[in-house]
């Protein structure tokens, strides 16, 4: 069997047990399976799942005092609730706690953005409810003047459940590549002169070095096959096809 591999990135795909004893395979193209670990572990997202699925529920509980006791909220939903002298105050406070608290994150992540010059949707948040929440406290002290706190908290609320699910679905992504990454070896079984062979780890591995590969044994590095024949099982990366000659 003749392989011309072109994709870059190490093959883990299994040779069948019951074909020829092994196939000789040109390396030439490296990859150590520890760099792959060490790529996924340096996620910068990793951490902030449970950052964002806490802040959400606390701010959703504190919302609710907002939602609460705002006219506008009220008036939305058609409906008239009792109230009593300067009740609009206790919403406000609320808004307030649910502004430092489950906002402060975002702030945060747009100071890197306007300090680069970039800004992106971690600014356009920050811009968002900051401006809603200075206009709503600016509107506390205006009679009659309509503030947006129930809008500032379900904002904010929004934010960090779309941002839980973010982070949740990047960990996932990783533990789906940790995964990937065990599949490959760790060593491989290189040909030295007389036709002998030698195992070193795949991070020695150089190009245009000689490989053996045996029946059952996983594929550690890109490259094309100059001796033998065998049949692959590339379950992994097509779904279930094996490739053979």
């Amino acid at each position: 069997m003749t392989m011309d591999h072109t994709a870059p990135g190490a093959s883990p795909a299994m040779p069948d047990h019951s074909v020829h004893d092994h196939t000789t395979m040109d390396h030439s193209d490296p990859h150590a399976g520890h760099d792959h670990m060490t790529m996924v572990h340096s996620d910068p997202h990793a951490g902030h799942e449970q950052l964002f699925r806490r802040k959400f529920w606390v701010s959703l509980l504190l919302s609710i005092p907002v939602l609460w006791f705002s006219d506008g909220f009220k008036a939305l939903l058609g409906i008239s609730l009792p109230g009593f002298p300067g009740d609009r105050w206790i919403g406000a406070l609320f808004a307030v706690v649910v502004f430092i608290y489950g906002g402060l994150p975002f702030l945060q992540m747009a100071i890197p953005e306007l300090k680069n010059r970039k800004p992106g949707m971690m600014t356009l948040i920050s811009l968002a409810i900051t401006v809603a929440f200075v206009y709503s406290l600016a509107m506390l002290f205006v009679p009659g003047g309509m503030d947006f706190f129930w809008e500032l908290v379900t904002l904010i609320d929004i934010m960090l459940l779309g941002h839980w699910i973010e982070m949740r679905s990047i960990r996932q992504a990783s533990g789906a590549l940790n995964a990937l990454a065990k599949l490959l070896p760790d060593t491989a079984e290189r040909v030295v002169a007389a036709g002998s062979s030698e195992v070193v780890a795949v991070s020695q591995l150089h190009a245009d070095d000689v490989l053996l590969i045996r029946p059952g044994a996983t594929i550690p590095a890109d490259g094309v096959v100059v001796e033998g024949d065998s049949s692959v099982n590339e379950a992994m990366i097509s779904g279930g096809i094996e490739s053979g000659g």
